[in-house]
């Protein structure tokens, strides 16, 4: 009888632990989770508060739909128009390439490679991502930008188009995860019901499994929009830093990130200058969190779905 007594004890003890360890996790984890909560709302006042003047003297509204960049004139302007216009075609050519092989790439490896190709493909996936952004600029510089130049016949090699080629491989690494993640995660039963009514492989990959991921798939598609809208260091060297309305990504141009790289160390602190380009700042970062805010949301439903 004590003994079962004592072994009883010791259970209660043993509990006792157990649940307070568990009661430590769950706290270290929501200070965790509201630590990063805080950061990124740290960062969003942060950039509200510098871009305060700007806002005030010259206007929000002013500034995203002015024309003209001529922040350092007697007259000064601050219109953010030709840059957002030029991050918009660099990441259109950036899309054009990284979407469709990104996706085909993820198909690839997901439902016909074996596990020895597939090994090898996701190293290579993640050797690309590990890859510094200023060596891909230094090699656009080298390779990509002379023959820009000479098969379309610009001026300069540095433009929209180039900057969006070499940020459109950038992008290929997120595109290929993530898009590869939620094929893998489609039920093998939709698989299998396809093939029982006489599909073949191809079909039920194309009718059946990229249907049934499609929203994973455009998460894909919404997380590299981001990488590329916040790219700088490769744009900033191959985009070419014309502060101009470009009509076609074959022309020089000015990125948003690119602007706030070349200008910043330049700027008085406090000045006008340097509050326009936190204004940029607050606005570059207010739609890459939109963006993959969207994407979260999509990749979450379709968790939730499979769940089921």
């Amino acid at each position: 009888m004590p003994d079962s007594t004592a072994r009883a004890k010791r259970r209660l003890d043993r509990l006792g632990t157990s649940q307070a360890v568990e009661i430590f996790i769950k706290i270290l984890i929501g200070i965790s989770g509201w630590t990063a909560i805080l950061v990124l709302a740290s960062i969003a006042i942060f950039l509200f508060l510098n871009g305060m003047r700007a806002m005030q003297e010259v206007g929000l509204i002013n500034m995203l739909f002015g024309e003209s960049w001529f922040p350092t004139s007697k007259n000064q302007q601050f219109g953010f128009l030709p840059a957002i216009v030029g991050s918009a075609w660099a990441t259109l050519v950036a899309l054009t390439v990284a979407v469709p092989l990104g996706i085909l790439s993820a198909v690839f490896i997901s439902e016909f490679a074996g596990k020895r190709i597939k090994d090898i493909a996701k190293s290579i996936i993640e050797f690309m991502a590990a890859i510094p952004s200023v060596v891909l600029g230094l090699i656009g510089l080298a390779i990509l930008a002379p023959w820009v130049k000479e098969a379309f016949g610009t001026q300069t090699g540095l433009t929209a188009m180039t900057a969006g080629l070499m940020v459109g491989f950038m992008c290929l690494p997120t595109i290929i995860s993530i898009s590869e993640d939620a094929l893998h995660a489609v039920p093998n039963e939709l698989r299998q019901g396809s093939a029982a009514l006489g599909n073949t492989r191809w079909q039920t990959t194309f009718k059946v499994v990229i249907p049934a991921a499609s929203s994973g798939i455009f998460a894909a598609v919404m997380l590299g929009l981001g990488r590329a809208i916040g790219e700088t260091m490769v744009v900033l060297m191959l985009a070419g830093n014309a502060g101009i309305i470009p009509p076609d990504p074959l022309m020089a141009v000015r990125t948003l990130p690119g602007t706030i790289a070349n200008e910043m160390g330049e700027t008085v602190r406090g000045g006008l200058h340097f509050s326009a380009l936190f204004v940029m700042g607050f606005f570059l970062f207010t739609v890459t969190f939109l963006i993959n805010l969207a994407a979260d949301v999509v990749l979450e439903r379709q968790r939730r779905r499979w769940r089921r």
